[in-house]
């Protein structure tokens, strides 16, 4: 049946309501625009998936006001090691106890079920923002002026359309809009068949432990992931010569378990074989239709940075969408989105790729290469967070494309939550600011050392006296001086110009 009525408006439609979806959604409500999010399941998938983020997804949630909810719902971390057949350490990567810079830990295990109901949950606050489960969207259209969204409505059969100014693809690997924008995908080489095993400790097994466990054993490597509670998993090689049915049975489940586990021990939540990938999306928009998530990338699981790719590109691509939709910012702002994201997360992909040489055995050496090799003791891995790709990074001042750090202010809250998803100049007087910059006539939100002690030694640490941070926390660039002081306030001076109409 088709609906008659005149297409609803909207400045964005996302397709797809998971971890990504839901963050950006959360983000763009946050933004006061107008969007629709279109999910074709009626309810969160009940199986775990993702199992981990660090310290700058947390940040984001805290952002959108949800990380009180969240972190109940977390474990810490202690890390990774990875094993070889004989049970020696290769490699330790153990993760500090303490918050990063971020004002986070590094690193969370979580169950996506509980992760996504706080998320579709925070949608109720935005009285902006839409839910629409079990729609199917089959057709995008889109011309000078927005694009059209065909969907069916599977409760009903109803057909229905809206219009959005926008639509952002976050529908996973099979990306219908990743289609429509006729995008191909870089292979970076990696592509194995695992067995992913869920299960629930039917009673105490604190000998299995809280790190993760990479068993870098060439007969079968294997994976041990501590989960929240009683949530165990196991994720180990499949065979060239295997059929992925028959080994995804209980009782070959069993056989590959014993080593660690019986069924004395625990019950079988879920196990199914997944091919892990390493690809990227050549393009992550085409007009008014982008992507975000496992529709722009796909990695292999061994660095625990799938779902946080996803969260970083929603963390991007919110605020830009808002400067052009509410702000009146060229459109060509959300070119800066792929330029920025997509170096960062094949870095990332290539790390998880050599780590998975590790694993599996084909490239030790190149994979231990990655870390810091010590005399008489395992090679110590610490991952620092790539850079943003060029886009819109001042990239000749300091600091451009890394990270600002969150400062907690003098009465104890933390930075982000005065600062809100909007720009920031970090410095260490508003005194210090010549005339012309004045907070009250340049419209920049302003931190400063008399409110977070903190900043005034970074600045001097970093031999700055000012850093423009983004509504994402990355840096723009930094001023060692008035002259570069002025190219930040001018960076972001809300701009004159019509929005253009692509």
């Amino acid at each position: 049946m088709q609906d008659k009525s005149a297409p609803e408006d909207y400045d964005v439609v996302i397709v797809g309501r998971g971890p990504v979806g839901a963050t950006l959604a959360n983000l763009l409500g946050l933004c006061g625009v107008r969007t629709l999010v279109l999910e074709r399941e009626a309810r969160t998938y009940h199986l775990p998936r993702a199992v981990h983020f660090d310290d700058e997804c947390m940040r984001v949630f805290q952002t959108i006001g949800l990380s009180d909810a969240i972190v109940p719902q977390t474990i810490l971390s202690p890390g990774m090691l990875f094993l070889d057949a004989n049970g020696k350490m290769l490699l330790d990567w153990s993760r500090p106890q303490t918050p990063t810079l971020m004002g986070w830990n590094l690193s969370y295990r979580f169950h996506q079920p509980d992760l996504e109901d706080v998320l579709i949950s925070g949608l109720a606050r935005w009285p902006h923002v839409t839910l629409r489960s079990r729609c199917d969207v089959f057709a995008l259209d889109q011309d000078e002026t927005g694009v059209r969204v065909r969907y069916e409505d599977l409760s009903n059969g109803r057909l229905t359309e809206v219009r959005a100014a926008y639509v952002i693809g976050c529908d996973g690997a099979r990306s219908l809009v990743r289609r429509f924008i006729g995008s191909g995908m870089d292979d970076l080489g990696f592509h194995e068949r695992w067995l992913v095993i869920d299960v629930l400790l039917k009673r105490e097994r604190d000998d299995l432990g809280d790190y993760s466990l990479q068993h870098c054993d060439p007969r079968r490597p294997a994976t041990y992931v501590r989960g929240t509670g009683t949530r165990r998993r196991w994720e180990i090689t499949v065979l060239p010569d295997e059929d992925s049915q028959e080994v995804a049975q209980p009782a070959k489940v069993w056989e590959l378990l014993s080593r660690w586990i019986t069924p004395e021990d625990a019950d079988l939540e879920r196990a199914a074989v997944y091919t892990f990938h390493s690809v990227i999306a050549q393009r992550w928009r085409s007009g008014r239709l982008l992507l975000a998530g496992d529709s722009a990338h796909q990695t292999p699981p061994f660095l625990g940075q799938g779902m946080c790719a996803g969260i970083r590109d929603a963390a991007n691509l919110a605020w830009k969408l808002a400067a052009v939709i509410r702000e009146g910012a060229a459109s060509e702002l959300l070119d800066t989105y792929q330029s920025e994201r997509q170096p960062h997360v094949r870095e990332f992909i290539e790390l998880a790729i050599r780590l998975g040489g590790v694993i599996n055995t084909k490239a030790i050496e190149a994979g231990l290469a990655a870390g810091e090799a010590r005399e008489n003791a395992p090679v110590k891995l610490e991952v620092k967070k790539p850079l943003l790709g060029p886009g819109l990074a001042l990239g000749d001042l300091p600091l451009a494309g890394h990270l600002a750090p969150q400062f907690k202010l003098n009465d104890g809250s933390r930075g982000d939550d005065r600062i809100g998803y909007g720009h920031v100049l970090l410095v260490a007087s508003a005194a210090t600011l010549p005339s012309r910059l004045a907070h009250s006539q340049s419209g920049i939100e302003l931190l400063t050392g008399d409110e977070a002690e903190g900043i005034g030694p970074w600045l001097r640490e970093h031999r700055i006296i000012a850093a423009l941070v983004r509504p994402d926390r990355y840096i723009r660039g930094a001023a060692r001086n008035d002259a570069e002081l002025d190219r930040l306030i001018a960076a972001i001076t809300p701009p004159t110009h019509e929005p253009s109409a692509a």
